[in-house]
């Protein structure tokens, strides 16, 4: 039996070690127990919410070679449905009851999910489907189904930005080893923990798991097994729409305040997390989304000018570690 070297079984948890090496190098530079421990929160709460809006887009990019620009559209429209919901039950929301809170809360999830997955199906059903296999159209019928999608909700809601407050459950903040925790980033952390635990369930430990990963790696011989394929990937494409409407729930109780154009702008770290991932990893995704979050958030606090363009930064190191993306399934098309 050929035994393998101990450098070839590090570098296979190599991007797992990735995440506490960044946290420990945030620590040594921050210098401030509190401070560091307040920003790493915040950075896995933001790379959780990031998480979930990219985890459905690197299924379909990786089992349906769809280039989908048009991701963003559910996030917003998740966040509208969500948010008017939220507003609609105000009374519940700004009771000083978790359970009215939580209920609430539950209603909103529930309702821009099912918008966003019901959204999904008529935009692969009507503007992804014929373009199957031809990227660039794919590139140019997606970017324009954003843009219709933003110009719908400026016609329902109005140009204006809205304003609102969190449920008083998620308000104020909790102390520990004297640093000032925000609930709400807490409970992110949580959800994101929780959603990603159930996708690689589905994926690893149930029939229809098992089918997603074989499509993705040769879709051919699952095809020719008698599975329909095409089934799967509508399938694939309503969930990751639900998913994305959920991460724009929670990125806009994150930000307590909504626009029409805040799926675009979430785009570009949906991308750079799915790149960094590699194509159809729910793991590689995962990891991405906090390297990201955690990032973003260390180099805001050290280095404020550069906190735009510190995430451009950490894709092209990975790219130039691994251009194929730290766990890719497939290999890029």
């Amino acid at each position: 039996m050929t035994e393998i070297a101990l450098h070839e079984r590090l570098m296979k948890y190599a991007p797992l070690l990735l995440i506490p090496v960044l946290v420990l190098l945030g620590f040594l530079a921050i210098q401030s127990t509190s401070s560091w421990l307040t920003l790493t929160v915040s950075g896995l709460a933001m790379g959780m919410m990031i998480f979930i809006m990219a985890s459905g887009l690197t299924l379909v990019f990786g089992l349906m070679d769809v280039i989908n620009f048009g991701h963003g559209a559910f996030v917003s429209v998740g966040a509208f449905v969500g948010v008017t919901i939220l507003l609609a039950l105000g009374g519940m929301t700004g009771a000083p009851s978790l359970a009215l809170n939580l209920l609430a809360i539950l209603v909103a999830v529930i309702g821009a999910m099912a918008a966003t997955a019901a959204a999904g199906w008529a935009f692969e059903r009507v503007i992804v489907r014929p373009v199957y296999g031809a990227h660039l159209k794919q590139i140019l019928v997606t970017m324009g189904g954003l843009i219709i999608a933003e110009q719908l909700i400026l016609v329902i809601w109005g140009p204006d930005e809205i304003f609102f407050s969190r449920p008083e459950a998620l308000k104020g903040a909790v102390t520990f080893a004297g640093a000032a925790l925000e609930k709400y980033r807490l409970v992110a952390v949580g959800v994101g923990l929780a959603v990603f635990l159930a996708i690689r369930w589905v994926l690893r430990s149930t029939k229809i798991g098992l089918i997603v990963r074989a499509g993705v790696q040769n879709g051919e011989m699952v095809q020719a097994l008698g599975y329909r394929l095409r089934l799967v990937f509508v399938a694939v494409f309503v969930a990751g729409s639900a998913l994305a409407g959920l991460g724009g729930v929670m990125w806009a109780l994150y930000q307590e305040v909504i626009t029409a154009h805040m799926g675009q702008e979430m785009m570009v770290l949906v991308f750079i997390v799915v790149i960094i991932g590699g194509l159809g990893s729910i793991e590689g995704c995962f990891i991405g989304a906090l390297l990201v979050g955690l990032t973003q958030n260390y180099v805001a606090f050290l280095e404020p000018k550069l906190a735009l363009v510190s995430n451009i930064g950490l894709l092209v190191l990975i790219l130039l570690w691994r251009p194929q993306g730290m766990l890719p399934v497939v290999k890029a098309k």
